[in-house]
């Protein structure tokens, strides 16, 4: 093939003026202009605000302490862990398998794989995580008192009638050695 040849196809091509679209142009959004006043108020606003999470964290800490301390004396006569339902978790935590919670708070959380965590419910970061944990456990706190008053019961009925028979055959001796 010639030159010629090879331009040809380019030289037979018809070019077209390409259309033309009028540009639009759009301003920028205007912001709504907010007074000096408006402003002071919304940043007065904020403070208060502000003012307030500080408290509420304070006050939440404490309340968690309390809670804590509470929850230690109410578990520790009933159980020294209480399992918690894998369902309760949220999905961030992943496919948990088992956990349980003991006295102070700390939750042990088994995975699939056999990994291990250990997180302190008592820390503020835990908060969300917390709640979830003693929206499942806390319903689970009857049972066990159900079970530990079984219990009691059953000694006391087994040791009153081992008393009452102790109790014949001491007398039974003591008559004997009239």
């Amino acid at each position: 093939m010639s030159q010629s040849a090879e331009q040809a196809p380019a030289e037979n091509q018809e070019t077209k003026p390409q259309e033309a679209k009028p540009k639009t142009v759009q301003p920028p959004p205007k912001s709504p202009q907010v007074s000096q006043d408006e402003l002071i108020a919304s940043m007065k606003s904020l403070q208060d605000d502000v003012g307030q999470i500080s408290e509420l964290k304070s006050e939440e800490k404490r309340v968690v302490d309390v809670f804590f301390e509470s929850f230690l004396q109410l578990m520790k006569p009933l159980a020294k862990t209480i399992s918690v339902s894998p369902s309760a978790f949220p999905d961030e935590l992943g496919n948990v398998k088992q956990a349980n919670v003991d006295p102070k708070g700390n939750l042990m959380i088994m995975y699939p794989g056999g990994q291990v965590e250990i997180r302190n419910l008592n820390e503020r970061k835990e908060r969300d995580l917390m709640i979830c944990v003693m929206k499942d456990v806390m319903p689970k706190f009857k049972q066990l008192t159900s079970n530990q008053r079984r219990e009691i019961e059953n000694r006391m009925k087994f040791l009153s009638s081992v008393t009452q028979e102790i109790q014949k055959i001491s007398k039974a001796f003591a008559d004997a050695e009239d």
